[in-house]
């Protein structure tokens, strides 16, 4: 199963096979069996590494990994190591922009331009990663280096106008949210299943289309369009929009167990980098909108 979007649907390693990880409607010969997969709450799991040179050996009964993956696969510590390294982009470009694009009023007008076109920029840069079959490490290192660009000028400007504290209360609420959602997918608590991967896309596609009939409403008539922005429905609108970045959190996991379970090629764990950045900036933002919401003028 996958979406049609290809931001959305880079959330998985079986692009090569033609499905979502763990989401394919057939179960071909071999795969893991009912009651025997860690993951037997989905009947629709499948390996989608059947054919990798790097897969482990697996059980002829279950379909199981049975044998440690060999060299060349991805490990857990890639994907830590990899998601540190575009996390860091992102803060390090976001700390220089922060101090070199001040948003006082002398230089509000430029600092804005470069902060939206740095976003434009990071927006290209992640739609063409998506459409790739690999990953492009430069790739996703120059859209971190941009996004972090577009999030120091705007956190800058919100910590300026709004609140000082509106940062740091919206890392601190990016930081519990990765938490809690890895501890929930850890203890079983959240099972990605294929329904819950179609109802978070659904969603999502519709929180999107919103936002977008939103901003032209308010671009061709002026204020906060149809609301959804401030006041009431923005602070609504800001909560589903970090429950939707929590579920893609538990998509992004997903996406991880399964490379390491069935053997995915270390390069992917560039993939796995990039969708948990993607996720993590998107619950930093609209925690900075609720923010500034809730303890703004508006």
């Amino acid at each position: 199963m996958r979406s049609s979007n290809p931001v959305f649907s880079r959330r998985g390693f079986s692009r090569d096979n033609g499905g979502y990880a763990g989401f394919n409607a057939q179960q071909p010969a071999g795969g893991p069996a009912a009651g025997t997969d860690p993951y037997a709450q989905n009947p629709y799991a499948t390996n989608p590494y059947a054919t990798n040179p790097y897969a482990p050996q697996q059980d002829a009964q279950t379909g199981l990994p049975q044998a440690p993956a060999r060299p060349g696969a991805m490990t857990i510590d890639d994907v830590v190591t990899r998601t540190a390294i575009t996390l860091g982009t992102v803060f390090v470009t976001a700390a220089l922009a922060w101090l070199l694009l001040p948003v006082d009023p002398a230089n509000l007008g430029k600092s804005y331009g470069i902060g939206i076109g740095a976003a434009l920029v990071a927006f290209v840069l992640a739609m063409v990663q998506a459409f790739k079959r690999k990953a492009s490490p430069a790739l996703i290192l120059g859209y971190a280096a941009f996004e972090g660009v577009f999030l120091g000028v705007i956190s800058s400007a919100v910590s300026t106008y709004v609140t000082a504290g509106a940062v740091p209360q919206a890392v601190l609420g990016t930081m519990a949210v990765f938490a809690g959602v890895l501890i929930a997918y850890k203890m079983r608590w959240i099972r990605v299943t294929r329904r819950f991967y179609g109802f978070v896309m659904a969603a999502a596609i519709g929180f999107v289309l919103l936002m977008a009939v939103n901003a032209l409403f308010a671009l061709f008539g002026g204020g906060d369009g149809l609301g959804f922005r401030s006041g009431g429905l923005g602070i609504m609108f800001g909560v589903i929009g970090i429950i939707l970045g929590a579920c893609f959190l538990a998509l992004d996991f997903k996406q991880v167990e399964d490379g390491i379970t069935y053997g995915a090629p270390r390069e992917e764990s560039w993939l796995a980098a990039f969708g948990l950045t993607m996720t993590l900036v998107w619950i930093y933002l609209e925690f900075l909108r609720l923010i500034s919401i809730l303890q703004g003028d508006d």
